[in-house]
């Protein structure tokens, strides 16, 4: 018989059996296919051997200035803490959300549990995981108590403990006067199935039971962008925060409502009339600068604010209202702090328009008394200007009630809209400007999506994975078709869903998800579809977020190690200090000797691989070709004695093969067969062309 050419059809099918599958690729691990060729993917390094706290879930990377002459920043969210790494160092910018001043609060536990200290505190309770900072602290026990301490249990409410990092030398109170800084407190590592609407099954427990306590107590995820070289980040479910680049990376983020409620000037003795419609303000107070501020101060009614119609450098401006009565006071100037958006799912900045948006938030109120979480209001800061959320007519802040759907699951900002998913529809939501500002449209109802970072856009198109399938967008919405669906989607556990993430690898033309296997609660798979070859291929990886951007040499993602890694970057497994070899394998469906009906006996084959890439000086690949009797039988097994005892088929023979080795005899005998090619060494790259077996008939038996 002549050679027969093992080629075999680009990508993984898993849909039908092994043996329908004839002339495809049915397995792999760690492989991906350019120009229809399998090849081994590659490697990963250390961003920095420093470690972060906490299981990271949001990558972000932005520049704060030009490229080449400004600094490079990456966000780092985990449900710990938020980090911004720079200059080597992941620097901890976890908002502060209380600061106790203490007096004597450490007790120490000696010598019982010497690292054990209590503290007391009636002003602020926190969680089992939390962390706060002390300074200003004395010795007690023999310990002194300073820096980051993360909260160990909570034994009432009023005292927690604290592990030293030295043991105490005797039982005592004390430690002076000391200040307590509470962080932002701790989510979950994974998906807890709780109470209430949202937090479990479908209509499990009261409407907004689930917002108003579960997502808080659920995985924590953060969102995050950058406005201008400044940061925006949000827990999904809770505040907005907001980092400044003018105060550097030693300087937290801060609530952006706080932000808002700050004083920027005031004015001493002011007069006002009975109908003033105008304010003096001092010759030390630039009018351009406060358009549509808040004024607060003697005999002014709450919500009064500075119009936009001023002359630029006057000393008396417009306002909105008029004061009530003559009185002399002091009035201050203030952005309506209170108006941000108390809670939201997801935080993101429309960069061309230089909006802040919240997705999922509480609705204005005029007169700012508290207003209910609604998971499907989308609401917009005032253009170029993420201090101001009153809709006015005279600034472009406003908010939108979306109709399709029950929740808002997430938003991604694309070249010409911001797609907006509910659990059920998908909007598109574009800029018109003053007065209506946003416009949203339907573009397809009754649809799944699976995750808050499911969705991906490449090359203006929209990828995203579903409960039960995958879609893409590119102007209209399309069922993606997927030659793994059935393979994927039974092995997901629905119970992390939301550990579902989607990452771009463009220099491949590739799109992978990550997600939970039904044995496990932590991320250890993956799925790819190539969008320029249209083909799907998976493996096993341990990742919890994924970013790739220009700013970088290599896509970045996180690990369960507490590190950030470059991907595609070497041929090894470089995440710890050892190198360790990356196992890959691709195998192909069986294919039939001639038309089945005869054995074929393979007496060589003729490899065609190629090494490029190699750091190894010896390269290697391990090829096998696993026979069987019939499609039923388990590979290297024969049901005919004579054929078993001939040729002791307790195990299948693997061929070594090195860089220009021209051929390896074998002695294989089976109807069907399959090809299986693997790496196990370090300093391994290796691509698969169109090897070569040479076969001849053999007889029925």
């Amino acid at each position: 018989m002549p050679l027969q050419k093992l080629q075999f059809r680009p990508g993984l099918n898993r849909e039908g059996t092994d043996y329908s599958n004839e002339g495809g690729w049915y397995d792999g691990d760690k492989i991906r296919f350019r120009s229809g060729f399998p090849e081994k993917i590659g490697g990963w390094t250390q961003v920095s051997s420093s470690q972060y706290l906490g299981v990271c879930r949001s990558i972000w990377v932005w520049l704060d200035g030009d490229a080449g002459a400004g600094n490079t920043y990456i966000g780092v969210g985990t449900n710990s803490k938020y980090y911004i790494y720079f200059g080597g160092v992941y620097n901890d910018i976890t908002p502060i959300v209380q600061t106790n001043i203490l007096t004597n609060p450490f007790a120490t536990s000696y010598p019982t549990n010497p690292t054990t200290v209590t503290v007391t505190d009636s002003g602020y309770n926190p969680g089992v995981g939390d962390y706060v900072t002390f300074t200003g602290a004395t010795a007690v026990g023999g310990v002194t108590i300073s820096g980051d301490y993360q909260v160990k249990t909570v034994p009432s409410s009023t005292t927690y403990t604290i592990t030293s990092a030295t043991a105490a030398t005797s039982s005592a109170t004390g430690g002076g006067t000391v200040t307590a800084a509470y962080e932002y407190p701790t989510g979950l590592n994974v998906y807890s199935i709780g109470t209430g609407w949202g937090a479990g099954p479908w209509s499990r427990g009261t409407w907004g039971s689930g917002y108003s306590s579960g997502i808080g107590q659920q995985l924590r995820l953060w969102s995050n962008d950058n406005y201008g070289a400044d940061f925006i980040i949000a827990p999904r479910g809770g505040p907005i925060f907001y980092w400044a680049d003018s105060t550097g990376v030693s300087t937290r983020a801060q609530y952006l409502s706080s932000l808002a409620n700050t004083t920027t000037a005031a004015s001493d003795n002011a007069t006002f009339s009975g109908s003033a419609t105008s304010i003096t303000v001092s010759s030390a107070v630039a009018p351009s600068l406060y358009p549509y501020m808040v004024i607060t101060g003697t005999n002014i009614p709450a919500g009064t604010k500075i119009a936009s119609t001023y002359i630029t450098g006057a000393t008396t401006v417009p306002i909105t209202g008029t004061t009530t009565g003559a009185n002399s006071g002091t009035y201050t100037f203030s952005y309506a702090g209170s108006f941000v958006p108390s809670a939201t799912y997801q935080v993101i900045s429309s960069s061309i328009q230089e909006f802040v948006l919240a997705f999922g938030a509480n609705s204005y109120s005029p007169n700012n008394a508290a207003t209910t979480f609604n998971p499907m209001l989308v609401r917009w800061a005032d253009q170029a200007n993420a201090y101001q959320w009153i809709p006015e007519l005279t600034n472009q802040s406003g908010e939108y009630l979306l109709a399709n759907g029950s929740y808002i699951m997430g938003a991604r900002a694309t070249r010409q809209e911001i797609l907006v998913w509910t659990d059920s529809c998908l909007y598109s939501m574009q800029y018109l400007g003053a007065p209506y500002v946003w416009g949203f449209q339907v573009l397809m109802d009754n649809i799944s999506v699976m995750s808050p970072n499911s969705m991906i856009t490449v090359n203006n198109v929209t990828y995203w994975m579903g409960r039960d399938r995958f879609y893409m967008y590119s102007g209209r919405v399309e069922v993606l078709p997927c030659a793994l669906r059935q393979y994927i989607f039974a092995d997901i556990n629905q119970d992390q869903a939301y550990q579902v993430f989607a990452g771009a690898n463009e220099a491949f033309n590739e799109v992978w998800w990550y997600y939970c296997s039904t044995s496990t609660t932590q991320v250890d798979k993956y799925v790819i579809y190539n969008y320029l070859d249209r083909v799907w291929y998976y493996g096993t990886m341990a990742r919890s977020a994924w970013m790739q951007t220009g700013t970088q040499p290599y896509p970045i993602a996180a690990d369960y190690n507490n590190r950030l890694l470059y991907q595609e970057n070497g041929c090894d497994d470089l995440s710890t200090s050892a190198t360790l070899p990356i196992d890959a394998y691709v195998q192909s469906s069986d294919f039939d000797i001639g038309d089945g009906h005869n054995f074929g006996f393979v007496w060589r084959i003729l490899p065609d691989v190629n090494f490029n890439g190699s750091t190894t000086n010896q390269p290697s690949v391990t090829m096998t070709v696993k026979p069987r009797e019939n499609s039923g039988t388990p590979y290297g097994a024969a049901d005919n004695p004579q054929v078993q005892s001939a040729q002791n088929y307790t195990t299948v023979p693997e061929y070594t093969i090195q860089q220009f080795d021209g051929q390896v005899y074998t002695r294989l005998r089976g109807r069907q067969m399959s090809f299986r090619i693997e790496s196990t060494g370090v300093g391994v790259a290796w691509q698969l062309g169109s090897p070569r077996i040479d076969i001849r008939p053999d007889g029925r038996r």
